[in-house]
């Protein structure tokens, strides 16, 4: 799409193109269509990815370039609509910008990116001063919601860039190293080592039809550098309160086979799911109970006077340190709801503090860079529950595309 045919739209209201029967606009009326009726139908109750699929599914006609296509876009738009500023241009501007600005050039949209767009540009603030210079008005801090204060170790600025930067794919390489190299240069797939496991590779290429589905997890940089915290001693009783599909007791056990280990979740069908990993790695299964770890109550009858020697406590939160890979998480997000976050975390902890064996060790774990949601917890409980804490931080992996997230150790004063 050149200049002449966007001078037409200057100025229009969203949706304007749809009826406009320049026969230039012809062959790509129907994609912009779809992605109006995209962000009008979608509110984040869904992940993304799940409601692009149900979408797909009711529009068959769709190709799969076109359906390609219009995930970028969407996905793009999220990443950073909300940094382009509605002004004289039209809403297929504003989507062809942020895919501009998230290095997207999909090839059903191709034809239509202005030919001074470099697409050479690969520093997402370059190509945000080249924007600027075409007219367009680009505020990146409005990307992520403000007056939030952020743990120690991450900048505001260095988080909103991060936002427009697909984050990459990593495995945590359990054996086989050098036969997972070899298989990856053979297949021509570039990668690199970041640490003796843990191995990045461009995100969305497919390592299944060549690596032995045992010999890696996929697993977050940041994720992995967790697993410093799990050291544990042989025949050690661990508790992991919160356990999603279990990443961390993997690691856990991955170290130290003969923990004793119990997993809680509030869902039954994630421990169905960690259930089945633990059998694919060849792990004997952990005791596993539906539990709501912040429910004193509950936890109490489900754990009675067992006492612990480790505790995970990988806690719900806003995963506001995992946003460039959920960005419609990040578009959505009520600030209001850290106070919620943030009572919900200071009770699981608090609960975990009376399970704990005198010489043992919890290690509390967000996906979050919220102040609220890391130090604010853990020192409140600490005073609390007369706990020292040890070993805390921020984990910023921004810098080589992976999450940021933070983990505190805390043993009895």
């Amino acid at each position: 799409m050149r200049q002449g045919s966007l001078n037409i739209l200057a100025n229009a209201p969203p949706g304007a193109f749809l009826h406009y029967e320049h026969p230039c606009f012809l062959p790509m009326r129907y994609l912009w269509q779809h992605i109006e009726q995209i962000l009008l139908q979608y509110d984040g109750s869904l992940p993304l990815h799940h409601f692009l699929k149900i979408y797909f599914k009711k529009h068959p006609k769709l190709g799969s370039r076109d359906r390609r296509g219009l995930g970028d876009a969407v996905y793009a738009w999220y990443r950073a609509g909300k940094s382009i500023i509605p002004d004289e241009h039209g809403s297929e501007m504003r989507w062809l910008a942020a895919m501009y600005l998230c290095g997207l050039r999909p090839k059903a949209f191709v034809s239509f990116f202005p030919a001074n767009w470099n697409e050479e540009l690969s520093d997402p603030q370059d190509r945000i001063s080249l924007l600027q210079q075409e007219g367009f008005s680009i505020q990146p801090e409005l990307i992520i919601p403000q007056d939030v204060p952020l743990s120690a170790g991450i900048a505001e600025s260095e988080w909103h860039m991060a936002m427009l930067r697909q984050p990459g794919l990593f495995l945590r390489i359990r054996n086989d190293r050098n036969d997972v190299s070899s298989k990856l240069q053979r297949a021509e797939i570039p990668f690199e080592w970041l640490s003796d496991t843990c191995l990045t590779l461009p995100n969305g290429t497919n390592v299944e039809p060549l690596l032995r589905p045992e010999s890696y997890v996929v697993q977050d940089a940041s994720s992995q550098s967790t697993g410093r915290f799990l050291e544990a001693a042989p025949g050690e009783h661990w508790w992991d309160c919160c356990s999603g599909a279990g990443g961390k007791s993997l690691m856990l056990k991955d170290a130290r086979p003969d923990v004793q280990l119990l997993a809680t979740d509030l869902r039954q069908s994630i421990l169905n799911n960690l259930k089945e990993r633990f059998r694919l790695y060849h792990h004997s299964l952990p005791e596993m109970a539906v539990l709501d770890a912040a429910d004193g109550a509950a936890t109490a009858s489900a754990v009675g006077t067992r006492r612990f020697d480790g505790i995970i406590c990988d806690v719900p939160c806003t995963g506001s340190g995992t946003w460039a890979r959920t960005p419609e998480s990040c578009y959505f997000f009520d600030p209001a709801s850290i106070a919620d976050y943030s009572h919900r975390q200071q009770a699981i902890l608090r609960n975990a503090c009376r399970y704990l064996n005198p010489e043992g060790r919890i290690i509390y774990i967000t996906c979050s860079v919220f102040r609220a949601e890391n130090e604010d917890v853990v020192e409140a409980i600490a005073a609390e529950c007369n706990m020292k804490i040890i070993n805390t931080g921020l984990i910023n992996g921004l810098s080589s595309g992976a999450d940021a997230l933070f983990a505190a150790e805390l043993r009895p004063a």
